[in-house]
């Protein structure tokens, strides 16, 4: 099982196999539970990276070059190290096109707990390299932030450093227009600078950020899957396929696969736990992809089944096979509409005329090459477009700060599930303003025995999201016409892609922060960028003399 909250793809193993040690010594069933502070000091957590970049732009504002190191802390063991930092490195362009790129990665051996698998894998990390590149050069380059990001979008055409073609690029550019029409974003611009003129004690930050996320495994042979679908004599059908459930909404997608290619109502699928002696050989249940592995097995058994059934039913409704519709637990043919045959009595007529009626399917998304040592190829199916505007404000006294409104735009294909998506995204988006506002991990760094020991060891110490955090605006739109082909019923993955909208908050910060200081201040902001990292933040601001120079294109370097 994948990311969902973290740590269930690789780690379980250690643990399991403590408990098999207990087992094997006892000679009686172990079963191992860790309490709340054993779990959060001894297991993995997201790979921390520091990243040092250099960039350039050119006369237009396009960044035109960019040479990047990212160091990843692996902890005490590799793990998941190594494809974490490999779909790192795919995505540190996010929605733009870079001209001129070098990237280096390295994996850090450190004495900490074997940093693992999260939701994004790799991903987030990456992609907020870029993303903070282009927030702290904007006030350089005396431009807008979501001006800059704009301008150096990908085009219909272009290819990622990797050298996949970015299909659909030019959706990038409708949900911009559409995420900057749903948050009403001039007008609320204009607003926020007339508070900001008014409040020298409060500031509110607007800013509006891009996604494209890479959707399959990094590692070809993982895109694969099977199901078992069988169909009973009263019409019920039950399904096995080799996806896990951990709150997803996996298993009800499935189920709503299964119903629409065999044309009957929900209520007659039902669908058995996953066992791999059903379905062998499956991969995780991670890379957002369990929704496009599995659906897609499930189908091609399904479709096996109908077209068994389509020869009975085109004997009794004389038609050709090619003409058989089922729909709503009804057979009928093409131009035959006053000749119906209920679900249920078909079933039945092939069982009597010993027509099969299970079906085993499979799945291998296609068009899928990878080189790893070259780090050259097409390893995804597709790229998942998003977008999101946030507005914070700030207490220039203390760095606390509240999230006043979030809108997205999210290109889901054409959804198997809109309620399911929905809480896809909107959970995502919060996860992601958790991971990159206020959860943040500190160790003992005092010299003695205790040195290197997580302090953050409980949810008193170690904030996540809560209502309070929660936007009282939260504005999601599902992007429209946006079939994608070659995938179960044109939908998309939305595991994963939801959580670097919250990039988008981090920057509103940063807007937030700047308007303390001097026009055109460009602001370094930590990250996580906790009340605390905010406050350091606006001190540094307001401190910063009239030397600083806007309007210039300057070169920049920093580390992230």
């Amino acid at each position: 099982m994948g990311g969902g909250f973290g740590g269930k793809e690789f780690q379980p193993h250690g643990l399991a196999a403590v408990a098999a040690l207990g087992a094997t010594l006892t000679g009686r069933p172990v079963s191992l539970r860790l309490n709340r502070t054993q779990d959060i000091t001894m297991t993995g957590k997201r790979h921390p990276f520091f990243a040092t970049w250099e960039a350039g732009f050119d006369s237009g504002k396009r960044l035109c070059a960019l040479r990047a190191t990212l160091t990843s802390n692996g902890g005490w063991s590799l793990d998941l190290s190594e494809p974490v930092l490999a779909r790192a490195l795919c995505h540190i362009d996010n929605a733009y096109w870079i001209g001129d790129i070098e990237v280096t990665g390295r994996v850090a051996k450190t004495n900490r707990a074997s940093n693992t698998a999260f939701r994004g894998f790799g991903g987030p990390q990456g992609m907020i390299v870029v993303e903070d590149i282009l927030g702290r050069c904007a006030p350089a380059l005396g431009v807008e932030p979501h001006e800059l990001r704009h301008r150096n979008f990908y085009a219909p055409g272009q290819a990622t450093p990797y050298g996949q073609p970015v299909r659909h690029a030019e959706r990038l550019e409708a949900i911009w227009s559409a995420v900057l029409e749903h948050s009403e974003f001039g007008r609320r611009q204009a607003e926020v600078a007339a508070f900001n003129a008014a409040h020298p004690d409060t500031k509110r930050g607007l800013a509006v950020t891009p996604v494209k996320f890479g959707i399959s495994f990094n590692l070809t042979a993982f895109n694969q899957a099977g199901a078992l679908v069988q169909v009973y004599k009263d019409g019920s059908v039950l399904i096995n396929h080799g996806g896990t459930e951990m709150g997803q909404g996996l298993h009800t997608k499935m189920i709503q696969v299964a119903a629409t290619a065999l044309g009957v109502p929900i209520h007659l699928v039902r669908l058995a736990p996953t066992r791999t002696d059903k379905v062998p050989n499956t991969s995780a249940t991670a890379a957002s992809s369990g929704s496009d592995l599995n659906g897609g097995a499930i189908k091609h058994a399904c479709d096996q089944i109908r077209e068994r059934l389509a020869t009975v039913a085109a004997g009794q409704l004389g038609v050709d096979p090619d003409d058989v519709r089922f729909g709503g637990g009804i057979v009928t043919g093409i131009g035959f509409a006053d000749r119906q045959i209920a679900w249920a009595d078909l079933v039945r007529d092939a069982y009597y005329q010993r027509v099969q009626l299970w079906a085993a399917g499979f799945y291998r998304t296609a068009g899928l090459h990878w080189d790893a040592m070259s780090m050259q190829g097409e390893p995804f199916k597709y790229f998942a477009y998003g977008a999101a505007a946030a507005e914070v404000e700030v207490d220039g006294f203390t760095g606390a700060y509240r999230l006043r409104r979030a809108d997205i735009v999210h290109d889901v294909g054409d959804s198997l599930s809109p309620l399911v998506d929905l809480g896809q995204i909107e959970g995502g988006f919060v996860q992601g303003v958790g991971w990159l506002t206020l959860e943040e991990l500190r160790w003992d760094e005092t010299d003695g025995p205790d040195r290197g020991r997580l302090n953050t060891q409980a949810a008193s110490t170690y904030k996540i999201p809560s209502f309070s955090e929660m936007p009282p605006q939260f504005n999601v739109h599902l992007f429209e016409q946006a079939t994608e082909s070659g995938v179960v019923y044109g939908s998309k993955a939305v595991g994963e892609p939801p959580l670097m909208e919250a990039f988008s908050v981090r920057e509103a910060l940063r807007q937030a922060v700047a308007a303390f200081g001097p026009a055109g201040w460009s602001v370094t902001l930590g990250c996580p960028s906790t009340p605390e990292a905010v406050y350091w933040a606006v001190q540094a601001a307001r401190d910063a003399g009239p030397k600083t120079r806007t309007g210039q294109a300057v070169p920049v370097h920093a580390r992230a």
